[in-house]
């Protein structure tokens, strides 16, 4: 037979647990809609379907690609295996330019076409995100 003072910690126990595991689970689902998966556009080409939310494009700017319109910009983000075109309205990092690492964060509309809402390039010139560096090295 189990004591009055076991009882009352084994309860106690049992909601602490329950509570945890439901925070997590909130918590989880909560960051769900925020997160934002980083992939190369060798990957983007080999998508069964297209996932219309945000996602993060990275690779090098390809040379020669950068045209700059009025308020736009358009340039092409390569793995040295497949490119993507991307438009980009709005403040372009100092540090962004032609072979150099990129991030690209939008929305793709097709296969080879991305709409930017975001450029990752505030680094040094010497730096790549990890992810970039790993997609470059499995080319």
């Amino acid at each position: 037979m189990v004591g009055k003072k076991v009882k009352l910690r084994i309860i106690f126990l049992s909601i602490f647990l329950i509570t945890i595991i439901l925070s997590l689970i909130l918590i989880l689902k909560s960051l769900e809609n925020e997160i934002v998966y980083f992939i190369s556009p060798t990957e983007i080409k080999n998508l069964k379907e297209l996932d219309k939310n945000k996602i993060r494009v990275g690779g090098m700017v390809k040379e020669g690609s950068i045209k700059a319109y009025e308020n736009n910009i358009s340039f092409v983000i390569t793995d040295f295996k497949n490119e993507i075109t991307v438009s980009f309205t709005g403040a372009i990092p100092n540090l962004f330019a032609e072979g150099k690492g990129v991030v690209a964060e939008g929305i793709l509309r097709d296969r080879n076409y991305l709409v930017s809402k975001k450029i990752l390039a505030k680094h040094d010139e010497n730096y790549i995100p990890p992810e970039v560096k790993e997609a470059l090295e499995n080319k």
